[in-house]
């Protein structure tokens, strides 16, 4: 069962970007890549070697192992549906958002190695969304870990919601903050654009700017993961609601942030620099409503 979960895991990782790539290609009206096609762009660059600067030191080059490495074990603590993980301990919620963090901190001590300005400005900004979007990704847990009285992921997924009105309500929100973070986390729009490639305006990409071969198809694996994560984690919310099992839980993960992120990147610009902290504190705002409601309901108080 843990080599599904794994299997699972994986493959909503590789599928995502593809449905992201076939949802903007249909909404504009193109024929579009292939579905597959980021994973060719993977397999070459894990075919050529990495090319480093005269600045950068032995931080730089490890870097994309630590991000990867991050992502790996980060996406093992999800279970999908009612399935089990590869690893699950008590407290594993809190483990997982410190992987999370580890895998950005090595990301920006690697962009300020570089000694680029632009990297610099770019580390500046993922460090400050950053600061931003982990209380609420923290409350987001702290909200599951509330509701279902475990902290450990598999747990908590282990059986469904009690089928009350309130409690699958306080669920979806849940992943619909689940969903909004991805957008962050993965430097999507609005927040960011990865098709864009200006240095002033972007975020993510421009700390990847000196990355080249097998570190920067590392960085982009590990990017699929992390995003997989989040989206099993708003799956596996509503899914403990609705129907707790996996063969609803892997393919509700992909169509929802495949979908949504399709959809917002052909109908909506990215948000100015200046808009960002905004759209992140609102996450944030909206994490800890929900947090406080679920410790209502906790409490029995009646919310009219």
């Amino acid at each position: 069962m843990t080599a599904l979960n794994t299997l699972l895991i994986l493959l909503t990782a590789v599928c995502i970007p593809g449905l992201i790539n076939r949802t903007r290609a249909v909404l504009a009206g193109r024929r579009g890549i292939r579905f597959a096609q980021h994973l060719y762009d993977v397999r070459l660059l894990l075919r050529k070697g990495a090319v480093y600067s005269t600045t950068a030191s032995a931080l730089f080059r490890a870097v994309p192992s630590v991000y990867l490495g991050s992502a790996i074990v980060a996406a093992l603590f999800i279970p999908v549906g009612e399935l089990k993980p590869l690893l699950s301990f008590d407290g594993d919620i809190v483990c997982f958002t410190y992987l999370m963090a580890l895998g950005r901190f090595a990301l920006i001590l690697g962009a300020m190695d570089t000694g680029s300005s632009f990297e610099g400005m770019g580390a500046s900004r993922e460090a400050l969304y950053g600061a931003l979007v982990e209380p609420a990704l923290m409350l987001t847990a702290g909200t599951l870990a509330l509701l279902a009285g475990h902290t450990s992921f598999a747990r908590i997924f282990a059986e469904a919601a009690t089928g009350d009105l309130q409690l699958t309500v306080l669920l979806v929100l849940t992943a619909y903050v689940l969903v909004k973070i991805v957008f962050t986390e993965s430097g999507r729009v609005p927040v960011d654009d990865p098709r864009t490639h200006l240095e002033l305006t972007m975020i993510h990409e421009v700390m990847c700017l000196d990355y080249c071969g097998t570190d920067l198809g590392m960085i982009k694996i590990a990017g699929w993961l992390k995003t997989a994560a989040l989206s099993m984690l708003a799956a596996d919310a509503v899914t403990a609601a609705l129907c707790p099992h996996w063969w609803a839980a892997a393919p509700l993960a992909v169509l929802l942030t495949g979908l949504s992120v399709g959809v917002v990147e052909s109908t909506q610009a990215r948000n100015k620099l200046s808009r960002n902290t905004t759209f992140i504190l609102t996450i944030a705002a909206l994490a800890a409503l929900v947090f406080f409601t679920g410790y209502l309901l906790q409490l029995n108080i009646s919310i009219q």
